[in-house]
C-alpha cells in the first residue's frame, strides 16, 4: 500500500514537470519567432523575443519566465551572430532571467501597472547601463533608446496578453 503512494506521487511529480517542460518549449518557440521580428539598433539583437518570457513570469512562475526570457535572448544573439560576443549574450541573458523574475515578483507584490513600470525599467534603462564597463557612455547612450523602445514593445505585449486571460482556465 505504501508503495502505490510514492509511485502516484512521482506520477502526479513527473506530470507536473512534463507540464512545465511543454510550457517552456512552446513559449522559448514563441521567442524564437519573436526573435526574428528586430528593433533596428546598433546592436542588432534587440527584437522581440522577451515578450513571451515576461508573460511566463506573470502566468506561471518566475523561474519559468526567467528560463524563457534567458533562451530568447540567446535566440536573438544566435540570429544576428552574437554581435557583442558569446560571453556577453549569456551575461545579458542572465540579466533577462533576473528582470523576468522581478517583473513577476513586483506583479504579485504591488500589481500589474508597477510591475510594467519596473519591467521596462530594468529591461530598458539598468541593461544599459549594465553595458558601461563594455561599450562606454557613448555606447550605453547610443543604445538606450532602441532598448527603451524594445522593453516597452515586448513588456506591455506580455501584461495586455497576461491580463486578457488571467483569471482563465488557461493558466
Amino acid at each position: 500500500m505504501k508503495n502505490l503512494g510514492i509511485e502516484q506521487q512521482e506520477l502526479q511529480l513527473s506530470a507536473w514537470n512534463v507540464k512545465r517542460l511543454s510550457i517552456m518549449a512552446i513559449f522559448i518557440a514563441l521567442s524564437a519567432v519573436g526573435a526574428l521580428i528586430k528593433i533596428p539598433s546598433p546592436v542588432g539583437s534587440i527584437g522581440m523575443d522577451s515578450a513571451p518570457g515576461f508573460f511566463c513570469a506573470l502566468a506561471f512562475g518566475g523561474l519559468t519566465g526567467a528560463i524563457v526570457i534567458a533562451f530568447g535572448h540567446l535566440l536573438t544573439a544566435a540570429v544576428v551572430g552574437f554581435t557583442l560576443t558569446i560571453p556577453v549574450h549569456l551575461y545579458v541573458a542572465l540579466q533577462m532571467a533576473l528582470w523576468a523574475a522581478a517583473y513577476r515578483w513586483v506583479n504579485e507584490k504591488l500589481g500589474l501597472i508597477p510591475a510594467v513600470i519596473v519591467g521596462i525599467v530594468l529591461n530598458g534603462v539598468v541593461s544599459a547601463f549594465a553595458m558601461l564597463p563594455m561599450l562606454g557612455m557613448g555606447g550605453v547612450l547610443a543604445l538606450l533608446p532602441f532598448l527603451v523602445v524594445g522593453a516597452t514593445l515586448n513588456v506591455i505585449i506580455s501584461a495586455l496578453a497576461y491580463k486578457a486571460i488571467k483569471g482563465s482556465r488557461l493558466i
